[in-house]
């Protein structure tokens, strides 16, 4: 298998008056080749290699002439791996995203492969290279699959010593864009019990690959694998009659939006267990690329106080409720406020907290609890702060002290001494 890893460096140049071909510096990485450490096999070589990708469309505000053209070697090098595609058809979705990355400090991850459709045997004409792009600081994450154009042998032909490939006049591998299974969005966040689509479409030639696409959605989570949904339809189908398999409830593909290249799926009802990392499998004919997608799940804690006023006559205890959150963390803290003061400050004591409460949902509860002192001046606000990631700010709930009512207390007293006096007659 061999790895292409972009180290970040790319240069640009002109190719036609409204696209431009994109230069990508970048290592190739040979599995089980090299020393390791102690003498050790190492299990990738690295090799410096070249990605040319031509005919990228750029916007009407970016001229061509301020970029800077590319120019092959004077002299082809059979030593050197420089790859050529045209990928103007089917084309790379936000290909401008990798056009902008340097100058907007983006790192940009590029790994090929090479690619064995299933039933081809190891060294078949032509040859498939399995191209991943990805931009870490942009939701930007492109798989291609290129396939080797044939060249004229003669005398005179180069063939790669690494590769084993001829080469073009220019020296370099020359390959066409067949395939492209992307995704707009990486990270996906939704809230629990709610709804979410993953995104993931995919492009192929005027000239099918094939009528038959099937697409897979799986999940993994903590090791474990399990498939989601999977559909197989004939894109030459006026009916489009799909085969569906769903091993989830309330999750759907739309068979329609297959003739599109929307591969998307739509997760309703959303519970904690289907957080995780998705694998968005499409495949046409003996083509198979994949985009990867994480869901992260929130529920912003319900949160309340045991009480809303205080009267304190005596020790109160008071208990701050934060219910029905995910993830795991929230923070509670309690502060005092009284009316001399223009800043909270830290209550005295820390509050004791409960254990975590998992309901059935996934969703957990948690309570915290102080004693408040009878010392406190009336009209002093006792705040309980929740923080969890769920919330973008804290969020306060306070309790305020009150003067004990005199009515209450005279009545109290006249109750008291009530019914002293008709224990003292019983006991007489």
């Amino acid at each position: 298998m061999i790895q292409i890893i972009l180290l970040g460096y790319f240069m640009m140049c002109v190719c036609a008056a409204e696209v431009v071909d994109i230069v990508l510096s970048c290592t190739l990485v040979e599995e089980g080749s090299g020393l390791g450490g102690n003498g050790g096999s190492s299990l990738f070589g690295r090799t410096p290699v070249t990605l040319v990708l031509r005919d990228i469309e750029i916007g009407s505000d970016q001229s061509p002439d301020t970029l800077t053209p590319f120019f092959p070697p004077l002299v082809p090098n059979p030593d050197l791996i420089v790859f050529e595609t045209k990928v103007s058809t089917p084309g790379i979705f936000d290909a401008h995203v990798l056009l902008h990355a340097e100058c907007n400090d983006q790192e940009v991850t590029c790994e090929i492969s090479l690619y064995s459709p299933p039933g081809s045997q190891k060294g078949s004409d032509p040859a498939h290279f399995l191209v991943s792009l990805n931009i870490k600081e942009v939701d930007f994450s492109t798989t291609l699959i290129l396939q080797t154009l044939t060249v004229e042998k003669n005398e005179l032909t180069l063939i790669q010593n690494k590769l084993g490939l001829p080469l073009s006049q220019t020296g370099t591998v020359l390959t066409k864009l067949i395939f492209v299974v992307f995704s707009n969005v990486k990270f996906v966040s939704a809230l629990v019990h709610g709804d979410t689509v993953l995104y993931c479409g995919f492009k192929q030639p005027a000239v099918p690959l094939g009528q038959e696409v099937t697409v897979e959605w799986r999940l993994q989570h903590r090791g474990k694998g399990k498939k989601v949904v999977e559909m197989k339809t004939k894109l030459d189908d006026k009916e489009l009659n799909p085969e569906v398999h769903s091993e989830r409830k309330d999750s759907s593909l739309d068979a329609d939006g297959l003739r599109y290249g929307n591969a998307s799926v739509t997760l309703n009802k959303l519970k904690v267990l289907d957080e995780g990392t998705y694998i968005c499998t499409v495949g046409i004919g003996q083509f198979f690329a994949q985009q990867v997608i994480q869901l992260k799940l929130f529920q912003s804690p319900y949160i309340s106080l045991s009480e809303d006023k205080l009267v304190l006559e005596s020790p109160h205890t008071l208990i701050c409720h934060c219910s029905k959150f995910y993830p795991l963390d929230a923070q509670m803290e309690w502060f005092t406020l009284s009316p001399t003061d223009t800043e909270p400050k830290p209550f005295p004591q820390e509050g004791s907290l409960s254990g975590h409460r998992q309901h059935g949902d996934g969703t957990f509860s948690q309570s915290s609890q102080i004693t408040v002192q009878p010392t406190l001046a009336p009209g002093t606000k006792v705040t309980c702060r929740v923080t969890h990631e769920a919330f973008d700010s804290p969020v306060h709930v306070s309790a305020t002290v009150q003067r004990p009512d005199s009515d209450s207390y005279w009545w109290f007293l006249g109750f008291l001494i009530i019914t002293v006096l008709f224990f003292y007659q019983v006991m007489r």
